[in-house]
Formats: structure tokens, C-alpha cells, sequence
């Protein structure tokens, strides 16, 4: 009998050590994220990067099943203007009112719901973006390279849904609503 019990218990831990879920870290030195932002009606716009603070992707058995990625809302800054001035300028104006109010919402965040496999290396990714404490959900494509130990993808958001607007509404107007990112992820 105590036999059984042992084995019952020794089976049941198996069991539950195979569906536990691990948390894995992501390099913040090697992971990116690229931010653009065009006009509406005449080529040009912006472009530069913000940093994440944390994060990890959540493994369920042999899958990346979540994650939890927070973003340093005051690492925002544009790369596309040479001029320190104007370059300063821009960013300031960025993390101001008009935009993100990085004083008010220093983080955003990115929680990876659900993801779905087309294959072992390209997935749909299912998660909630929270931007000036607006949480709306997203979803997109990425791909994992497991020899690199990174993920990546490039999507694109309609910033209005997460109350990012100029408050003139004739220089909001001359924005596109859509705020592109292409983002890299990778491993500790």
C-alpha cells in the first residue's frame, strides 16, 4: 500500500512538474523596441526606439505560452533628427500632454495572453497593451529563432484607442493614427 501511495505521488509530481510553467527572463540589453510614427497626408515622420525595464516570457511545457513586458516610458527618443536641439525638442514634445504623458504613465506594459502556432517558429500572439493606463488588446504575428534564443515581429496600433492625441486637433489631424513597432526579443 505504501508502495502505491509513493508511486501515486512520485506520479502526480511528474504530472505537475511537465505542465508547470517557467518564467524567462529577457536580455534588456539585446532586446528592442523600434517605434514609427508617419504623416497623414505627405511621406515623412518619426522614428526612434524606447527601452523595456522588464520582462519575461512565460514557458509552458515546450511553448511560450505568455509574458509580461513593461516599457520605460522616459527612455522614449527619436533617432531621425540630427540636430541635438530639434532632436530634444521632439522628445520633450512627445512625453508631454500632447502625447504619452510620460510624468503622469512612466511605464506602458505588453501581457502576452494566449499565443497560437502556425508552426513550430511562427505564431500569433494574443495581448494586452496598456499605453497612459488605457488597456485595449492587440494581436499580431511574430517568429521565434530558438538557435538565437529571440523573438521577433513588427505590428502597428491606432494610437487613439489608447487616448494618444495632439491636443490641436489640426495638428492631430496631419498625424496618422497608426504608431509602428517593430520589436525584438531576446533571452537572458
Amino acid at each position: 500500500m505504501k508502495k502505491r501511495i509513493v508511486f501515486l505521488g512520485v506520479a502526480l509530481m511528474t504530472i505537475l512538474y511537465s505542465h508547470a510553467q517557467q518564467q524567462l527572463p529577457i536580455d534588456l540589453n539585446k532586446s528592442t523596441i523600434k517605434w514609427s510614427g508617419e504623416y497623414t497626408f505627405h511621406f515623412g515622420g518619426h522614428h526612434g526606439i524606447v527601452d523595456f525595464k522588464e520582462g519575461y516570457f512565460v514557458k509552458s511545457g515546450d511553448v511560450i505560452s505568455g509574458g509580461v513586458f513593461i516599457i520605460d516610458m522616459n527612455s522614449l527618443r527619436s533617432l531621425d533628427i540630427e540636430d541635438k536641439k530639434g532632436r530634444d525638442g521632439l522628445d520633450t514634445h512627445l512625453k508631454n500632454a500632447d502625447f504619452f504623458q510620460v510624468a503622469m504613465f512612466p511605464e506602458s506594459a505588453l501581457v502576452i495572453t494566449a499565443v497560437d502556432y502556425h508552426d513550430e517558429t511562427h505564431m500569433k500572439v494574443y495581448a494586452d497593451l496598456t499605453i497612459k493606463g488605457i488597456t485595449n488588446p492587440i494581436s499580431f504575428q511574430a517568429e521565434v529563432d530558438y538557435k538565437k534564443e529571440q523573438m521577433t515581429t513588427r505590428f502597428k496600433i491606432d494610437r487613439k484607442r489608447w487616448g494618444v492625441n495632439h491636443s490641436s486637433s489640426l495638428q492631430d489631424g496631419a498625424i496618422s493614427d497608426g504608431i509602428g513597432f517593430e520589436v525584438t526579443l531576446t533571452l537572458k
